[in-house]
Order: C-alpha cells, then sequence, then structure tokens
C-alpha cells in the first residue's frame, strides 16, 4: 500500500508532461508551420511583385525608348524638311527682290541676255506647238502655246517674264550643289504668264507632250495643279485664311514627268510689290527616296520598322517587309490632268487593327495584334506626329500634318522583360526550397527542446498545483519553494506573495469594509450638499441673466419712437446668441436731429450685453446734455467707457459708429463695419468706416482718429446697417453669408419699405444658416429716405 501511494504522484507527473508535451509541442509546430506557411507566402507575393515591379519598370523603359526613337527619328525628317523650305525660301527671297526692284530686275535680265542669250532666247518646237531654249544655258525655259503670238514668239510681257526669271541660273546652281539634295529647282510664272523655267536642264515640254497630252492648250496651273493658284490668291486677299501661318506649301508625293520618280514639290508663291496679287512662284522637288530612307532605315529590336503617312492615311514611305505586315495594298492613280499620286492607304489595310488607327492623337502608343500566317501576333504601334505644312492634293491647299510611325513586335521589343521574370521566378524557386528544408530543421530543433525542458518545468508546476489545493482548503500558511530562475520560479515567488497578501486581507477584511463604508457615506453627503449648491447658483444665474437680457430689449428703440420720424422708415432686427447679446443700437431723436448708432462688443454674453448697456447710457446722457458733434460725442463716449472698462479689468472694447441726420444732411462718423447705400436697383455702394474711428475702449483718447464723412441720402434712397454677425453667419459647409450676398438681397428688395427689406433680408439669412447654431448676435438696421 505504501508503494502504491507513493508512485501515485509519479503517474500524475508522467501524465501531465505528456499533456505538456503534446499541447507545447502541438502548440509550436503549429506556429512553426503557420509561420514558414506565411514566409512562403511573402516569398512568393514578392516574387510576384518583383516580377511586376520589373515588368512595369522594363516596359515603361521600352516604351520611352521607342518614344524616343519616333522623336528623333521624327526630327531628322522634320529637319530635312525644315532645310529644303530654306533653299526654297532663299530662291524666292531673290525672285521677290527682282519684283520689288523692277530696275534691279529689268538689269539683270539684259545683263543675263548678252551675257548668256540661250537662256532668254526660245524656239518654236512645231510638232509640240511650245517653245524652248536650246541646251546650254544651266536652266530650261518652256513656253506653252498659248504664250506664243502668230509668229510663234513669246509675246512681249512673256519675254520680259523670260529675261527677268533668267536670274535662276545665277542662284540655282548653287542651292542644288549646297544643302539638302534636291531634284531640281525651277520659276514658273504667274496664271497670266506661267513659263516654266527649271534648273539643271532637261527635255521638259517633249517629256510633258509624251505624259500629259493636251497639256499645250491648257492653262499650266489648273491642268497640273488645280485649286493651287486659287488658294495662294485667298491668301493675298487674307492672310489669316492660311491653314499655316507660313507661304511655303508642299504637294504630296506624284510621279514626275520629268525622271519618272516620285517626288514631292515645295513651292512659295511669290508676291507683287502690292502684295495683293500672285506674281510667280519659286519651287523645289525632292524624291520621295529621301523621306523614305530616313523612315525606312528605322531599325527597332529585331524587326521593327517604321513609316510615313499622310493625316488620311495615305503610307508615302515604308519598306517592303513593313507593307506585308501591315497589309497594305499600293496603287498608282493615273489620269489624263493634274499630277499622277501614290496611294497606300491604311483604311485600306487587310489588317482590321491597321485600319482602324486613330491618326489624329500625338504620341499614341497602342497594342494590336497583326495576323502573320493565321497566328495573332502582339505588337506596339507608335504614331509620331510631324511638323505641320500647307498641302495641295488635287484642290484647294489645307492643312496636312504627316504621321511617323514605329511598329515593332511585343516579343522582341520585351525579351528583356521575359528573361527578367524567368529569372526572378528561378530565384524564387530556390529561396522555397531553402526556406522548406529551413522549416523541418527548425521542426526537428522544436520536438528536441521540448522532451528536454518539459520535465524541468512540470515539477515547479506540479508543486504551485500541490499548494494551491491547499490554499482552496483555507490553508493560507502554506509556501512553495522552486530554485529555478525562469518563468515558473518567478510564479512561485509571486504565489508566495499572494498567499501573504491573501491571509493578511482575509485577517483584515471586516475591518476594511467598515472603514470603506464611513468614507463613501462621508462623500455621498458632500456630493449632495454640491449638487443642491449648484441647482442654486443655477436658478440665480438664470433669473440674473433674464433680468439682463430683459434691460437690454428694454432699452432698444421702440417702434412708435421710430415711427413718429416723418422722413425716415426704420426697421431693425436684433437677435443675441447667448441669453445677453453684445451688439448695439440706437437711435437717439433731438428736436429735429437724428443720431442713428450701431456697434458690436467684442464677444458675446452677460459683460458684452453689460458693455452694450454701458455704451446706451453714455450716448443718451450725451444726447440729453445737448452733445450732438459727431466728432466730440464719439471722443467723450470713448473717454466714459474707457474708465469703465479700466476699472472693472475687463479686456473686451468695442466697434462703433454713428450716423447724423438732420435737414436731408447725412454725416458718418466712427469705425465699424462697412456701409451699404442703394440709390437705385443698379447703384449698390459700399462705405468703408475703416479711417472714420479707432474700436471704442482702447485708447482714453481718440479724437486724433476720428474723421467724418458726409453721405448723399436723397429721396428713395436706402442704408443698410449691420454687425459681423449677419456676414460671418455660416451655412453647413462653413460658408459665409457674406457681403456680397447681403448687398444683392437689399439690392433686390430695392423700393419696398424698410420693414418689408427688413424681413425679406432675415429670410435669406436665415434660409443660409438653416439648422446651423448662430455663434454670434445678429443686428440689422435698415434705413429708407420716404
Amino acid at each position: 500500500m505504501k508503494g502504491a501511494a507513493q508512485e501515485t504522484p509519479g503517474i500524475g507527473l508522467r501524465s501531465f508532461r505528456a499533456k505538456f508535451v503534446l499541447v507545447v509541442g502541438g502548440a509550436v509546430l503549429f506556429d512553426l508551420l503557420v509561420t514558414g506557411g506565411l514566409a512562403l507566402w511573402n516569398v512568393q507575393r514578392l516574387s510576384r511583385d518583383a516580377a511586376t515591379e520589373v515588368g512595369q519598370g522594363l516596359e515603361q523603359a521600352n516604351q520611352d525608348y521607342i518614344r524616343s526613337y519616333a522623336e528623333s527619328t521624327a526630327a531628322r525628317v522634320n529637319l530635312l524638311l525644315s532645310q529644303v523650305h530654306s533653299d526654297v525660301g532663299t530662291l524666292a527671297g531673290v525672285l521677290q527682290a527682282q519684283i520689288d526692284r523692277p530696275v534691279r530686275k529689268s538689269q539683270i535680265g539684259e545683263a543675263m541676255a548678252r551675257g548668256v542669250p540661250g537662256t532668254v532666247n526660245v524656239v518654236y518646237n512645231e510638232k509640240g506647238g511650245w517653245a524652248q531654249n536650246l541646251p546650254g544655258p544651266l536652266s530650261v525655259v518652256s513656253v506653252w502655246g498659248y504664250l506664243l503670238d502668230a509668229g510663234h514668239n513669246p509675246l512681249p510681257e512673256v519675254q520680259t517674264e523670260i529675261e527677268n526669271s533668267a536670274v535662276l541660273d545665277l542662284v540655282a546652281p548653287s542651292l542644288l550643289a549646297n544643302g539638302q539634295q534636291k531634284l531640281q529647282m525651277y520659276y514658273i510664272g504667274p496664271k497670266e504668264r506661267p513659263i516654266f523655267r527649271t534648273a539643271p536642264y532637261t527635255d521638259q515640254a517633249q517629256t510633258f507632250d509624251e505624259l500629259y497630252p493636251g497639256h499645250n492648250s491648257e492653262n499650266f496651273w489648273t491642268f497640273f495643279f488645280p485649286g493651287l493658284y486659287e488658294s495662294w490668291e485667298q491668301w493675298a486677299i487674307d492672310p489669316q485664311s492660311r491653314p499655316v501661318q507660313k507661304d511655303i506649301t508642299q504637294t504630296a508625293p506624284y510621279t514626275d514627268a520629268i525622271t519618272g520618280r516620285l517626288i514631292v514639290s515645295f513651292f512659295e508663291p511669290l508676291w507683287s510689290r502690292d502684295r495683293r496679287q500672285v506674281a510667280g512662284v519659286a519651287g523645289a522637288d525632292i524624291t520621295l527616296d529621301q523621306l523614305a530612307e530616313i523612315v525606312e532605315n528605322v531599325r527597332v529590336a529585331d524587326s521593327g520598322f517604321g513609316f510615313l503617312a499622310m493625316s488620311d492615311g495615305n503610307v508615302v514611305a515604308i519598306n517592303p517587309t513593313g507593307e506585308r505586315v501591315m497589309g497594305l495594298r499600293a496603287a498608282n492613280e493615273t489620269g489624263s490632268q493634274g499630277v499622277t499620286g501614290l496611294d497606300r492607304s491604311l483604311r485600306r489595310s487587310a489588317q482590321s487593327a491597321i485600319a482602324n488607327l486613330p491618326l489624329d492623337r500625338d504620341g499614341l502608343l497602342q497594342h494590336v495584334y497583326l495576323n502573320d500566317n493565321g497566328e495573332k501576333v502582339p505588337y506596339l504601334i507608335l504614331l509620331k506626329q510631324l511638323q505641320p505644312s500647307n498641302l495641295w492634293v488635287s484642290g484647294p491647299v489645307r492643312r496636312e500634318t504627316m504621321q511617323l510611325g514605329i511598329v515593332v513586335p511585343e516579343r522582341e521589343i520585351y525579351a528583356s522583360l521575359f528573361a527578367a521574370q524567368a529569372g526572378i521566378s528561378e530565384a524564387t524557386n530556390r529561396i522555397l526550397i531553402y526556406q522548406v528544408l529551413a522549416l523541418l530543421v527548425s521542426l526537428l530543433f522544436v520536438i528536441t527542446a521540448v522532451f528536454a525542458i518539459s520535465k524541468r518545468i512540470t515539477s515547479g508546476i506540479s508543486a504551485l498545483a500541490e499548494a494551491a489545493k491547499r490554499i482552496q482548503v483555507k490553508d493560507y500558511s502554506v509556501r512553495v519553494a522552486i530554485p529555478t530562475r525562469d518563468e515558473v520560479g518567478e510564479a512561485g515567488a509571486a504565489f508566495n506573495r499572494m498567499a501573504e497578501q491573501i491571509s493578511y486581507h482575509t485577517e483584515n477584511l471586516e475591518q476594511l469594509v467598515e472603514d470603506r463604508t464611513r468614507e463613501i457615506e462621508g462623500a455621498n453627503l458632500q456630493i449632495s450638499a454640491l449638487n443642491e449648491q449648484l441647482r442654486s447658483e443655477n436658478l440665480r444665474l438664470g433669473a440674473e441673466l433674464a433680468v439682463a437680457r430683459r434691460i437690454q430689449m428694454m432699452v432698444l428703440p421702440k417702434a412708435g419712437e421710430l415711427e413718429e420720424i416723418k422722413d425716415l422708415e426704420i426697421a431693425a432686427y436684433m437677435r443675441p446668441a447667448d441669453e445677453v447679446g453684445g451688439d448695439y443700437y440706437d437711435v437717439l431723436k433731438d428736436g429735429s436731429r437724428l443720431k442713428i448708432g450701431i456697434g458690436d462688443v467684442t464677444g458675446h454674453g452677460l459683460e458684452s450685453g453689460v458693455l452694450m448697456l454701458m455704451v446706451q447710457s453714455v450716448t443718451r446722457a450725451l444726447q440729453e446734455a445737448g452733445e450732438m458733434d459727431p466728432a466730440l460725442f464719439l471722443n467723450r463716449v470713448n473717454r466714459a467707457i474707457y474708465k469703465n472698462i479700466t476699472r472693472t479689468s475687463t479686456n473686451k472694447h468695442l466697434s462703433l459708429a454713428f450716423l447724423d441726420y438732420e435737414g436731408g444732411r447725412l454725416t458718418l462718423s466712427g469705425q465699424h463695419e462697412e456701409l451699404i447705400v442703394i440709390r437705385d436697383p443698379g447703384n449698390v455702394e459700399r462705405i468703408d468706416t475703416l479711417d472714420l474711428g479707432l474700436p471704442i475702449g482702447l485708447e482714453p483718447d481718440i479724437s486724433p482718429f476720428v474723421a467724418i464723412r458726409e453721405v448723399p441720402f436723397g429721396c428713395g434712397d436706402m442704408i443698410i446697417l449691420h454687425t459681423d454677425g449677419v456676414t460671418e453667419a455660416e451655412d453647413r459647409n462653413g460658408e459665409l453669408f457674406g457681403i456680397e450676398r447681403l448687398c444683392e438681397s437689399a439690392r433686390r428688395r430695392y423700393g419696398r419699405n424698410a420693414e418689408e427689406v427688413k424681413i425679406g433680408i432675415i429670410e435669406d439669412l436665415m434660409a443660409h444658416i438653416g439648422a446651423q447654431k448662430i455663434h454670434d448676435d445678429i443686428t440689422l438696421v435698415v434705413m429708407r429716405h420716404r
């Protein structure tokens, strides 16, 4: 029996230890699994975030690269066009100088005729019906049949045009040899005599006969460039009608009659001396190859390409690979009249995404899918607008903004992005493997540690459990001895202190309860006495405030007093924010003289109300004493109020202004809010009183600051006096009623009697305030001259 009794505690300890190992080990294992799982989840999330951030960064970088590439390519095209514009402008400047200085023009023409006769002498071609100079000079000049007389010689004015245009031989060779490469430069005469002089020399008229039958019997400008000359004529009348505010005009690409190549012509019209008529044109041609070379040499990634398109979608430059990828269909237009152009429109593309590209948005970067042998391949397309120009295409000149396009497969431009994402994924998998291994090692270590310390911990806990049982049976003398210096040892020390405190409080509990009861009863008696005292004080203060409010309202002008005033209608409204207000207004009458006062004490409440009553009493006393001079009256009011404020040691003061009325004469003095005068519905005057006085009660003598101002006040005029409680009243959004709303409310009611105006303004004010608390005293006085 004795042996069995001794084994029972051992069985209990082993059972608790098993529970401890199971619970603590399970909790730690669960914590490790959760922590490890969260770590793995965070690694994956960080991997996704990193891939996203890197992807967005690389995507933005690639897009910025495409944009930068497009801008630099567009700059090259713009530079080419600007150089050609410059060369044409130089030639036009020389020819325009000829026109503006007729003497110089004739002198150069005569010198060229003497020095190089071939430049001005033309020979009639019987087969073609036109005249042209023979080879030898630097330029060829063609004279169409309708510009020849019966003897097949140029008409006199045409011959003069031929001689004067010979200056082209002096200028064109240098311009052709320098600057941007040009196919040819030329001068074309006005519509009445459109001779055609071109450098270098070519079989110009013969080529025209071959390509454009019938041209020799038609006006040159109407036949080849219908609508172009008429546009220039309109510019001479109205320069602002130019689509782009410069004279240079270019054509859409067309087939050159002389070389057979696709070219772009650049014209600059010449003007008569008075600038009211077209006097000819200077021009130059460049091959479309020069523009196409810049665009076709675009290289983005491995197979990216560029294209150049008109605003209507006609592609004028693209390499063969780009033409195939974009599904473009090319066709040449031919006809018997006009020049031949290139038609290769995006709108007729076999690729629907290309056909629907918006061409009116500069810098547009679009993701599209293009069909490549039955596969949908993603592409990036960037459109960049070139500088605008005046463009002719078989009609009036219009504004043209060509588009430079960059097309690149996404799989090529984003190759670095895909590689970076693959690298991040590989690194993530490696980290996950390391995390799993670390988790397994941690689990093994935790299991070993739990078994190792379970015995040490459970022995101290068992001792605490036994001591707790003895406390339960009211054995407060029990103490535990746990030698360990860990949390269990601290728990044993705390248990011992608790046992001591329980023992002490148990022995002294009844005495403590009795002491606490006496203390609570005494505190209750004190609280009851204080409550009774507070009730009495509140009743007394309420009665005093009610008396003060009644006194304050009693001293205000009565309606009967105001009605006795013959010349004026006066209506007033006062509403304190608290039981007692700090606003002041009064109407003092001394025979035919009236003094209308309005003021506002700082703050509101009892002190402000008392100060308001002081002001009313002082002003009434001064009026009874016969003191009605505005400046003296205001200064004496200030002296009396200043002394009372000093005596009462209060920090209050007030703004105060008076209107003195006698025999139709109105005088304003004192500093307060703006005075509003309405003379008719369209005439609202606001009078600032800042320079007419100083706040009352700040200084013992304010006479240096007091000034008076005469205010015209005729029949039908209306004056509004108010305190800041009107203009600073807030709605639920904190917006103030404001002086503008007050003026507008009074202006709308001009012509009504003073009482109606007052009621209307107060209605507008209360509608603005709504359910909001009124934070300041409100006073309004309306005066109307009968």
